[in-house]
C-alpha cells in the first residue's frame, strides 16, 4: 500500500484524531478472528500437502525507493548489514495514468542493468492493472475499467512495457501484477467484479507473455487476510500464475505472529494453497506497523520465510516498517541486523520462459485517454531516519518522505 508524500501530515493527524478506533482493513481483529478458513474453503478429510523445508536463506532484499536513483542505496544497505548479498531490487510503476504503465524508459533500464551486474540478482516490479491508481474510484467505475480490460482495451500498454523490459534487459522481471488485489486501496481491486479481473489479468499476462525473448514470472500478491474479500475468489488461474506471494505486516494492534499464522486467508493458507499447485511463495511487502517496535515479529517472518519455499522476500524499508531507513525501530533492527548481516543469500537460479497461455491473445488497438505528465524525480531523496505514518485503519503504504507520491 501506498501515501502520497504531499499527504503525509495529514495522515499524521489522521491517526492521532483516530487512535482509539480499532485496527482492520477493513474487518476488525474481532470480526477477522471469529472466522474460520473452513467457511470459506472446506477442507473436509484431505490430508495438508507438505510446506515445511529444511532452513535456507531465499533471495531477499528491500524496498527503498522507486527512481533509479535510489539503486545505490542497496548498496549502501548491504553494507550495512555486514556486506550481505542482498540480491532483489523492488520498485514499482506509477499508476497514475497510462504512460506511467508503460514504465519510464530511464527508470527502467538502470533497474535492469542493476540486475544484469550480478546472475544472482532479480528484480521485482509492481505493476498496476488499472489507472489512476488510487483515487477513491467507485466500484460501479471499476467494474466498468475491468470489463474494458477484459475485452482488450489497454493491451497495447502492457505490450509496450514487455517490449521495454525485454530491450533493457529486464526479460527476466518479476511482476507483481496488480498486487493487495484483495483489499479497498487500490483502482485495481477485485472485489467489484472478481470475473472481469480474473480475465483481465489473464488478458494482461497473455499479451506481456506474447513478446519474443520474454521470461517474467508473474507474482500473485495478496494482502495476509481476509480483507475486502477473500484472494482465491480472484485467483486468476495456474496457468498464468508462477508465485503466489503476500503482503504481510504486524497489524492489526495487539496480534500475535502466531495470528498472522493461522487467521482465515493468512501464511498458513498461502503456502497450502501454492504447494497444492507446485509454487512457490513470496513476500513482496513485510515490515512492522502497528504493534510498534517489536522484534518478535521480525524474528518470527525470517523464520518462517527460511523454512517455507520462498522464491523472494523483500522488507519494506522506511518508518514505521523497516530499519535501515528508520530509526524508531531499535530493537527490531538489531533483531533484524542479527539474522541477516553478513548472509550470502542464495545461490543464483536461471528461470526458463513460463509457459504460454493456453489461448494466444492478439493485443487490441486500446482508445488512450491523453496521459497526464509522469512525476519528477525527488530533488532530494529520502535520508535514513525519515518518518512517514500511514493513516490509520489502511494497510501500510511503500513511501517515505522524499520518496515519489506514487510509490
Amino acid at each position: 500500500m501506498r501515501i502520497g508524500r504531499l499527504t503525509l501530515a495529514a495522515a499524521a493527524l489522521l491517526l492521532t484524531a483516530t487512535a482509539s478506533v480499532p485496527a482492520g482493513t477493513p474487518l476488525s481483529r474481532t470480526e477477522r478472528h471469529s472466522l474460520s478458513s473452513d467457511a470459506f474453503e472446506p477442507r473436509g478429510a484431505a490430508s495438508r500437502p507438505p510446506v515445511q523445508r529444511p532452513e535456507h536463506e531465499p533471495p531477499f532484499g528491500a524496498f527503498v525507493g522507486s527512481w533509479d536513483d535510489y539503486i545505490p542505496r542497496l548498496g549502501q544497505y548491504a553494507h550495512w548489514l555486514g556486506n550481505a548479498n542482498m540480491q532483489v531490487g523492488h520498485t514499482y510503476l506509477a499508476g497514475n495514468g497510462w504512460a506511467d504503465i508503460e514504465g519510464e524508459p530511464v527508470v527502467l533500464g538502470r533497474w535492469s542493468q542493476w540486475r544484469l551486474a550480478d546472475p544472482s540478482r532479480m528484480l521485482v516490479l509492481g505493476v498496476p492493472m488499472l489507472v489512476p491508481g488510487e483515487a477513491n474510484v467507485s466500484d460501479g467505475e471499476v467494474s466498468r475499467l475491468l470489463a474494458q480490460g477484459s475485452r482488450g482495451d489497454f493491451d497495447g500498454h502492457f505490450l509496450r512495457l514487455a517490449r521495454r523490459l525485454v530491450g533493457l534487459g529486464g526479460s527476466d522481471t518479476v511482476i507483481t501484477l496488480g498486487w493487495e488485489m484483495n483489499g479497498v486501496t487500490y483502482t485495481h481491486r477485485c472485489k467489484p467484479d472478481p470475473a472481469a479481473w480474473k480475465a483481465y489479468w489473464r488478458r494482461i499476462v497473455g499479451v506481456m507473455r506474447s513478446v519474443p525473448g520474454q521470461r517474467f514470472r508473474f507474482d500473485f500478491a495478496p494482502s495476509r487476510g481476509l480483507d475486502a474479500i477473500p484472494w482465491t475468489t480472484c485467483y486468476p488461474g495456474d496457468d498464468v500464475v508462477d508465485i503466489i506471494g503476500m503482503d504481510s505486516y504486524d497489524q492489526p494492534a495487539g496480534s500475535t505472529f502466531d495470528d498472522y499464522v493461522r487467521e482465515p486467508y493468512g501464511l498458513q493458507d498461502q503456502v497450502e494453497f501454492a504447494a497444492r499447485r507446485g509454487k512457490p511463495v513470496s513476500y513482496p511487502e513485510w515490515g512492522l506497523f502497528r504493534n510498534g517496535d517489536n522484534p518478535e515479529f521480525v524474528r518470527r517472518m525470517v523464520d518462517w520465510m527460511r523454512t517455507h519455499d520462498t522464491a523472494y522476500q523483500t522488507v519494506t524499508d522506511y518508518c514505521p516498517h523497516g530499519f535501515f531507513q528508520c530509526r524508531s525501530n531499535p530493537r527490531s533492527t538489531a533483531a533484524f541486523k542479527q539474522l541477516l548481516s553478513g548472509s550470502n543469500g542464495a545461490p543464483a537460479v536461471v528461470p526458463t520462459a513460463p509457459p504460454a497461455p493456453i489461448v494466444p491473445v492478439a493485443p487490441s488497438t486500446p482508445a488512450t485517454p491523453t496521459p497526464p505528465t509522469p512525476p519528477a524525480a525527488p530533488s532530494t531523496p529520502a535520508v535514513p531516519g525519515a518518518t512517514a505514518s500511514p493513516p490509520a485503519g489502511a494497510s501500510p503504504s511503500p513511501s517515505a518522505a522524499g520518496t515519489p507520491s506514487w510509490r
